[in-house]
């Protein structure tokens, strides 16, 4: 009859947009890290502890050295020395190799509790917060920033800490040697770090954006996969080709920036590095010839020199995980200011203290019988299964209300069709009544009991739901069958599909119930009579249906008439009116416009009393019997 609105948590209300990655001072930016970390504080304490083990090791080794040298020429055995020498190599390889896999370990317990976090928020998340957001950036801070946070978050935090006490041991053991050639790499030292800080900050902001243009690129990229049919039917494959890559560029545009600052900043910390042991080298040698050095503390001492260019290049290293960490991890706490759903206070004690009302379906006495015999209460039929009240309700703080003092009832029993022009609020109804989105005033209430007073379990149970565009979800027919109804046995889905005469096309597949939705197998019609066979097998008080036979054809349209009218006996059914063919079998109709019901009544009625229901018909150029008596 009129389009759906094209606005609202159904349809997708007004994308916001995303929020950028905290900023600011480093250390703030690093309690964020610290966030996903602190759980698992003791597995990462016995890991630094392992490093420190192995930097101790790996500090004495040039010491032993210079005892074995020591050694030659005194007469005295050189066992003892090359044995501690074969013990440290021993020590510091199975420190090294436990440490290894303890912090591999840990960082995938990190990713995992980091995606798990995400996704259970994503579930419980209101759907407006949540539909105001590109889907794929929403997948691509699952997938490719968790990948960033598992190195920053465990290796990263432990190897800066080896690092510096690699470096800080180092340097100690080198002014023990020798403190002129500790001066002059000292000095190159604090050349070396003021030179590489100095790259620190370019390289973390070149990392940020790359990050937000691969959000980009997951959100184009996904949109456009899920409309390729229109881009293709459009010829608009390679304008579309171009946007995806436009951010693919942006974003590899910016990851060449900080590869290029960090090549740059590696460059400077091994090449000085290098050059400042040739200095010592030649210093230590010429210290060696005027007798003020032996020549087992210059080799001691370069084997210092050597070994302070690996935790030098290494805290470089680290430092600029731990960048792209922090900007991950900043990405990934956003995640969780998006606003979840959440019961008003005292909604789960209401429940626990009230008995719940009888199944739909059943007659009236069998209703107080069952009622007698399970402790629920049956609601009498003048209270309405579904009322809306002076209803106000806005999608943006400061918008026009969608809807406003919108008032209406669902019986019991019977099919209600709700029509309009489009942005007449109907999708939006469809949200009130499904709790995604919630009133600003006025109340609604479900067997005349107030939503506020109930979980969003308690409303959600009693309805079944069924989408114009995407009936179903990525998985079998066993699956999507049974997403409302986990326990439900074989033979009751055979009955629902057959119902919806799908049973034989079902039958006829491979792989029958577990044939994947996934591929294209099953067209979009039969698609839509999945989700239909589905509210079927859930048997719910209340059915919503965004235009069940939109996808289906003539033959198909009459079955699932029937199966709504099966339905409507003892059922509320509300469908969203596309198709006279709907309309025309309603019990009840109502009209709406500009966010209110503007007429009720039924087909005849409404052609004989309401211009704009005559004008909804008129424009589908289908005469009626009652069209030109009503004119």
């Amino acid at each position: 009859m009129a389009t759906t609105d094209t606005a609202g948590p159904l349809a997708g209300p007004e994308r916001a947009a995303p929020e950028t990655e905290p900023k600011g001072p480093f250390l703030p930016r690093l309690k964020v890290l610290w966030e996903f970390v602190r759980p698992h504080r003791r597995t990462l304490a016995l890991g630094l502890v392992l490093g420190l083990g192995t930097t101790a090791a790996t500090l004495a080794t040039p010491m032993v050295t210079k005892w074995v040298l020591d050694t030659l020429g005194t007469g005295a055995s050189l066992t003892p020395a090359v044995l501690t020498l074969v013990g440290l190599l021993v020590v510091g390889l199975v420190l090294g190799l436990w440490q290894w896999v303890l912090l591999g370990t840990l960082a995938e317990r990190v990713v995992l509790d980091a995606r798990s976090s995400m996704v259970r928020r994503y579930f419980s998340a209101k759907i407006g917060a949540l539909t105001g957001r590109p889907t794929g950036e929403l997948v691509t801070r699952v997938t490719s920033d968790t990948v960033l946070l598992r190195e920053a978050a465990s290796s990263s935090l432990v190897n800066l800490v080896n690092f510096a006490v690699s470096l800080v041991g180092t340097i100690v053991l080198m002014g023990v040697l020798d403190m002129v050639l500790l001066g002059t790499t000292l000095a190159a030292i604090v050349v070396i770090g003021v030179l590489v800080g100095a790259l620190m900050p370019r390289i973390a902001k070149a990392q940020e954006k790359a990050q937000e243009s691969l959000g980009s690129l997951g959100g184009t990229l996904e949109g456009g996969l899920r409309a390729v049919r229109t881009i293709k039917a459009s010829r608009a494959e390679g304008r579309q080709v171009d946007r995806v890559l436009a951010d693919a560029q942006e974003s590899a545009r910016h990851s060449v920036r900080a590869v290029r600052t960090e090549a740059v900043a590696w460059t400077i910390a091994g090449g000085g590095i290098q050059l400042a042991i040739i200095v010592v080298l030649a210093l230590g040698a010429w210290r060696v010839d005027q007798g003020l050095l032996a020549v087992s503390g210059l080799v001691a001492f370069l084997l210092y020199a050597f070994q302070i260019v690996e935790p030098v290049t290494g805290l470089t290293m680290n430092v600029t995980q731990l960048q792209a960490g922090i900007a991950a991890a900043g990405r990934i706490r956003e995640v969780q200011a998006i606003e979840a759903e959440e019961d008003e206070p005292g909604a789960a004690a209401y429940r626990a203290a009230t008995p719940s009302p009888a199944p739909a379906g059943a007659e009236a006495g069998e209703e107080r019988d069952a009622g007698a015999a399970s402790g629920t209460e049956a609601v009498p039929d003048d209270v309405p299964r579904l009322a809306l009240r002076g209803v106000t309700a806005r999608y943006l703080p400061g918008g026009e209300p969608v809807v406003h003092d919108l008032d209406l009832d669902v019986p019991h029993r019977g099919q209600v069709a709700i029509v309009g022009p489009s942005g007449a609020g109907k999708t939006t109804t469809f949200s009130l009544l499904l709790r995604f989105l919630q009133p600003e005033s006025g109340q609604i209430l479900l067997d005349g009991v107030p939503y506020d007073a109930l979980t969003f379990d308690d409303v959600r149970r009693r309805f079944a739901y069924v989408e114009q565009e995407t009936p179903v979800v990525p998985g079998t027919i066993r699956e999507n069958l049974q997403l409302s109804d986990p326990e439900a046995s074989e033979d009751a889905m055979w009955e629902a599909l057959e119902k919806v005469r799908l049973a034989t096309k079902v039958r006829s597949l491979e792989d029958g119930l577990d044939t994947s939705l996934v591929g294209t197998t099953v067209s979009g019609g039969e698609r839509q009579r999945v989700a239909l066979a589905r509210a079927v097998l859930h048997a719910p008080d209340v059915l919503l249906l965004d235009e069940a036979t939109a996808q289906v054809d003539g033959l198909t349209e009459a079955a699932v008439h029937a199966v709504i009218e099966d339905l409507a006996r003892d059922r509320a059914v509300v469908t969203i009116a596309h198709r006279l063919s709907t309309v025309i079998d309603a019990d009840l109709i109502l009209v709406m416009e500009a966010g209110r019901v503007r007429a009720r009544g039924t087909h005849a009625e409404l052609l004989a009393t309401d211009e704009l229901y005559r004008e909804l018909v008129a424009a589908l150029r289908i005469a009626t019997q009652e069209a030109p008596a009503a004119a």
